[in-house]
């Protein structure tokens, strides 16, 4: 796996995630964001990192539809947010979200121990994305 920086989309990971949600059926798109989140609440007990780095995407894609939201600007993103397109999110997602990413961040997380050097920064990458989710639940 590559990993280039803090940022949500700045791994193979979220990269590779990112282009599989924008080839996807528009009207498939908030499913697959779910079943994104959902793995990695269901995914045995020690998170693999690339399950991680997906949901970290996954929620970064919510948070910047939320009003409180920062628009995604890394070409890593999907192209459709930066065309100005949108989703329509059940209301549910930010707070599957925000339980993900408690997932990502937390114990037996594969994430959580590659980041171990560097968590601090890590984690203060994922605030504005925690901030946003929070706002809208």
């Amino acid at each position: 796996m590559g990993t280039w920086d803090f940022g949500p989309f700045d791994n193979d990971d979220a990269a590779d995630w990112s282009g599989d949600l924008q080839d996807a059926d528009p009207a498939r798109r908030s499913t697959l964001i779910r079943e994104t989140l959902d793995s990695v609440l269901h995914d045995g007990e020690y998170l693999e990192a690339d399950a991680a780095n997906q949901a970290v995407a996954a929620a970064a894609v919510i948070a910047s539809l939320l009003p409180t939201g920062t628009p995604l600007t890394t070409a890593y993103a999907p192209d459709f947010l930066a065309a100005g397109e949108t989703l329509d999110l059940p209301d549910d997602l930010p707070a599957l979200a925000l339980r993900a990413l408690d997932r990502v961040s937390g114990d037996d997380s594969e994430w959580s121990d590659l980041w171990e050097d560097s968590l601090p920064k890590a984690l203060a990458a994922l605030r504005p994305i925690r901030e946003a989710l929070e706002s809208a639940v």
